[in-house]
């Protein structure tokens, strides 16, 4: 970065307006991380937000794609960031040169809703680096004071590639990098909550010794022969790898690949840096509606009830309005908020529990007030506890899909263009679920890598309705076999077909399955 990118520390100014909301939002309740403010360029904050919030990675060509996507979209006036902030303790959160006052106050409103639900949410607790693997995420109590210091941690990574690709070459490794990043989302989500898989130098059974007969010292060669000691520790080794092999990986395929393909030194930690950040995403991608819908909430609360002057009510409400507009899709930051504020008021009016679901009369549930006030302690619970998925599915409601006029749509190709799909509560709750669950990536599982007995892996993907795209799957197997290094088979249904499909690093192949 230039010298002038160094010198982005807020103006005194800011400084005192981040104090006094740090100051609101802790006397609400929010409970963050220290926050860092720094304060970009717009081309500056588009070279962060390419990195994914980080001021450095590793090298790589698409982080360049994606810095030429956000300016020409910014200097086309297709999108304009206002702000990031990172989750890392302590957190950063960057603000643009040139937004004005209110901009900046509603950011850092915003800001701390964010890094209160990054430090509680339980998904989170996942980027903890100094959690054991197992770690029950909702368990702990007391105080709480993480090693989440993943900006360090993004740029030793950066190091390691640069160090590898100044040893083998730019192309090498990136080509290869290519291939890692092509399967990125093949992990399990809940890979940290998990006790660890993978046998240690602690493990007691892995040197294990052969078991030898008793006898005098000089007379050991000829009642253990070290040709028969030597033979049996190969057969504890090979049943050791089998043992490995037939762990239930699951959805894990990059940790399984990382366990037992065989790769060289550098393509390991390639690999490693790729599946370590992608899991870092994960609780991102987990709460996205949960977690703007929170900062939103505060924002709001904050804004228009303890930050606001006479003066800036206008400019405010304008500038909200654009976060909150939805125009053609579901936008994370209305439907959260709206989603909070519908679940306050059900527990401050006492609508919840088996008396109001067995309430029939429709006039009696529409006064129904029972006065508990217990709707801000809700929302706190619901924040700690839930992601996007169990949000939804919870407390998504037929009179709330009503009051915010949710449906589902497609395209028609006989008007040729989107219309309206459907209505109906179960369908747009079903569907919204579906876009979620598992990101709305396809779920594939690790089977077997010794399939047909010739050291191929093979692989299962969980069909749900969507049958996978056949140039998409071709890219993917081909990085697999890149990495496996031995042919790579999946098995799924095309076309109402159960099928499998092989790809041994040059053409995929496709083969109908005889049921029966």
């Amino acid at each position: 970065m230039s010298e002038f990118a160094l010198k982005t520390k807020l103006p005194a100014y800011l400084r005192q307006e981040q104090e006094r909301i740090e100051k609101l939002a802790r006397d609400s309740g929010l409970d963050f991380f220290p926050t860092v403010f720094e304060i970009l360029a717009y081309d500056q904050m588009n070279e962060i937000a390419a990195y994914g919030g980080f001021p450095t990675r590793y090298p790589h060509w698409r982080f360049g794609m994606d810095f030429e996507q956000l300016s020409k979209s910014y200097d086309w006036g297709l999108s304009k960031i206002y702000e990031l902030v990172i989750n890392n303790n302590p957190s950063y959160a960057y603000l643009l040169e040139g937004n004005s006052l209110v901009d900046q106050k509603l950011v850092m409103a915003h800001v701390c809703g964010h890094v209160d639900f990054f430090k509680n949410n339980y998904t989170f607790k996942s980027t903890d680096l100094d959690a054991p693997a197992g770690r029950d995420p909702v368990g702990a109590s007391g105080h709480y004071d993480p090693n989440r210091r993943w900006i360090d941690k993004m740029a030793n990574h950066g190091e390691l590639v640069r160090k590898h690709m100044a040893r083998l070459g730019t192309q090498v490794v990136e080509e290869y990098m290519d291939a890692c990043l092509s399967i990125e989302n093949l992990i399990d989500w809940h890979a940290r909550f998990q006790p660890k898989r993978r046998r240690d130098e602690s493990d007691p059974n892995l040197d294990a010794e052969v078991p030898k007969l008793k006898s005098k010292s000089y007379m050991d060669a000829f009642i253990n022969p070290p040709e028969f000691v030597a033979e049996q520790k190969k057969k504890l080794d090979a049943d050791r790898v089998k043992e490995s092999l037939r762990l239930d990986w699951g959805r894990d395929v990059l940790g399984f690949l990382l366990e037992h393909a065989p790769l060289e030194r550098w393509e390991y930690e390639c690999l490693h840096v790729v599946r370590e950040e992608a899991q870092y995403f994960v609780p991102q991608m987990q709460t996205k509606i949960m977690n703007e819908g929170w900062a939103s909430y505060w924002h709001s609360n904050l804004m228009t009830g303890k930050i606001l002057d006479a003066s800036e009510v206008v400019d405010y409400a304008e500038r909200n309005a654009s976060v909150m507009a939805t125009n053609g899709s579901i936008n994370p930051y209305k439907l959260g908020v709206e989603l909070y504020r519908y679940v306050e008021d059900r527990w401050n009016k006492g609508r919840f529990g088996r008396e109001w679901e067995l309430c029939s009369d429709l006039e009696e549930r529409r006064h129904w007030d029972r006065h508990l006030g217990l709707g801000r302690e809700k929302i706190f619970e619901v924040r700690r506890l839930y992601n996007d998925v169990t949000f939804i599915d919870e407390f998504l409601t037929p009179e709330f899909a009503l009051e915010q006029k949710l449906f589902t749509y497609n395209h028609s190709s006989r008007h040729e263009r989107f219309s309206i799909e459907s209505r109906e509560f179960r369908a747009v709750k079903e569907k919204l679920l579906f876009q979620l669950t598992n990101g709305g990536n396809p779920t594939i599982l690790v089977k077997d890598a010794n399939f047909r007995n010739r050291g191929e892996l093979f692989l299962h993907h969980e069909h749900q309705g969507l049958d996978l795209r056949r140039d998409y799957c071709e890219a993917t197997m081909a990085s697999l076999a890149r990495i496996w290094k031995r042919p790579v088979n999946l098995q799924t249904v095309a076309e109402g077909k159960l099928v499998i499909l092989t790809h041994d690093g040059r053409e995929l192949k496709s083969d109908a399955v005889k049921i029966g």
